[in-house]
């Protein structure tokens, strides 16, 4: 006979209370035209896919790619007409994250404003959590 180590208890609730749900990425205003503008080109793709990968001197990178279809453990984050979709090795790194474009003389660019972060490397291309 197995000896129980934990417990659990059923409690019936008479009222619950709904939490709003926040977005896993939110986009300015910048970053939805740029998309929007890089998916004309494409018709064919619908949306964009932000990935992480393992790479840099800090341990993570993003990846930015288009996408034909939604894979099955996807996050799917729809804004102002945009499809974004987050890979699932992504989605806790990203929780909460706002991705904007910033353009200048010098680069153009998507940033990711992630509250997630531990440290980055000096050029800002990796990051860890």
């Amino acid at each position: 006979m197995a000896s129980r180590a934990v417990g659990a208890t059923v409690r019936a609730v008479t009222r619950t209370r709904m939490l709003p749900t926040r977005a896993p990425i939110v986009m300015t205003s910048a970053a939805v035209q740029k998309v929007k503008g890089l998916l004309e080109n494409r018709p064919d793709m619908i949306g964009l896919k932000i990935g992480v990968k393992t790479r840099g001197c800090n341990g993570l990178s993003y990846t930015l790619e288009y996408a034909k279809e939604k894979g099955k453990f996807d996050e799917e984050v729809q804004q102002d007409g945009v499809k974004i979709l987050i890979d699932a090795k992504a989605q806790l790194s990203l929780l909460g994250t706002e991705m904007d474009y910033v353009e200048n003389k010098l680069a153009s660019e998507f940033i990711f404003n992630n509250p997630n972060i531990k440290g980055t490397c000096g050029c800002g291309e990796s990051f860890n959590v």
